[in-house]
């Protein structure tokens, strides 16, 4: 057995990607690295805002802050290697490599999910509970569930790439994917997956399942609450807070959910890419939009950051 560990460690995998299609290589790449440029931008343009104006020093926006941080680091684990590979014949990743690649995807999978849950939760505080909002959000409240956050997702990946990296992987070890991803993997391992497949099912439930069963409570007490309002205009007031997060939540569960049941049911490999590719690179860059668009707040602190740049301008001109 030591032996087999062995060969699996000192093996590289070779990562097919989108390989079946040389005629699309370079609009893939040009198509793949403005979303990652994009994915990049936003997501830092979002967190120095933050940090930036006081009046987005809440809790709301400190998840959100996180959130995109998770969703830097998310879409980083997978696209630089990615995007390289269209420039490779050989398209090789070592076992150490593929590892660590699996286990950061699945640690910053694993993080959205709790933060997901936390900001529904938020959500549900601010609209339910408004006179108890700032003893329910407190500061040191708010650190600890962004802390239980991270501890979920590192804990998700160490069990996930423990369980899937303790197989053995022999014959030819080509994965049919841009990444390391879990369908893939399993397919390649030529011992039994058995108790791998249940561990890792057990850590969906344990994390995915808890964050959403806390994100439809949370929703049910708020759908609740807001049917109290007996102004239409009330009601479609407190909706429209909700509204950027329950869009993120949707695309979010929705692409995980409907990959997971894709893989359970002898999944097609291209479909798997492409699902793979929104939830892992198209989704982090949404994230930042949704927040933006619908959100006066962030509106009203860009506005001012401008006024801020022109009032500056102005004195450097002024000034000799």
């Amino acid at each position: 057995m030591a032996m087999g560990r062995n060969i699996s460690m000192t093996t590289n995998f070779i990562l097919l990607g989108f390989s079946e299609h040389p005629e699309l290589q370079v609009f893939l790449f040009v198509l793949f690295l403005g979303i990652y440029s994009m994915t990049l931008a936003w997501n830092l343009g979002l967190i120095v805002l933050i940090r930036m104006e006081s009046c987005l020093h809440s809790p709301m926006y400190f998840f959100l802050g996180n959130l995109s941080f998770v969703d830097i680091s998310y879409t980083s684990s997978i696209a630089p290697k990615m995007l390289c590979d269209f420039f490779k014949q050989q398209k090789t990743i070592s076992f150490v490599g593929c590892a660590a690649q699996f286990f950061f995807f699945i640690v910053m999978g694993g993080t959205e999910c709790c933060l997901l849950a936390a900001m529904a939760y938020d959500r549900y505080a601010a609209i339910s509970n408004p006179l108890l909002y700032t003893a329910l959000m407190s500061p040191t409240i708010c650190l600890g569930m962004v802390i239980t956050a991270y501890t979920g997702g590192l804990l998700t990946g160490l069990i996930q790439t423990s369980s899937i990296f303790q197989l053995h992987f022999c014959g030819p070890r080509v994965i049919n994917h841009f990444f390391c991803d879990l369908p893939p993997l399993l397919v390649l391992s030529c011992s039994s997956t058995f108790l791998s497949q249940i561990v890792n099912f057990l850590v969906v439930c344990a994390v995915g399942g808890t964050s959403a069963l806390v994100v439809l409570m949370s929703y049910g007490y708020i759908v609740a609450a807001v049917m109290k309002i007996h102004s239409t205009q009330g009601q479609m007031k407190a909706f429209n807070t909700c509204a950027s997060h329950l869009t993120t939540v949707i695309l979010f569960y929705g692409s995980g959910l409907f990959s997971y049941l894709n893989s359970s049911a002898g999944y097609s490999q291209d479909q798997d890419k492409v699902v793979s590719m929104f939830y892992g690179a198209v989704i982090p860059m949404l994230n930042p939009i949704i927040y933006s668009l619908r959100n006066k707040e962030i509106k009203d602190a860009l506005k001012k950051l401008k006024d801020r740049k022109k009032q500056m301008s102005s004195l450097c001109l002024i000034v000799p």
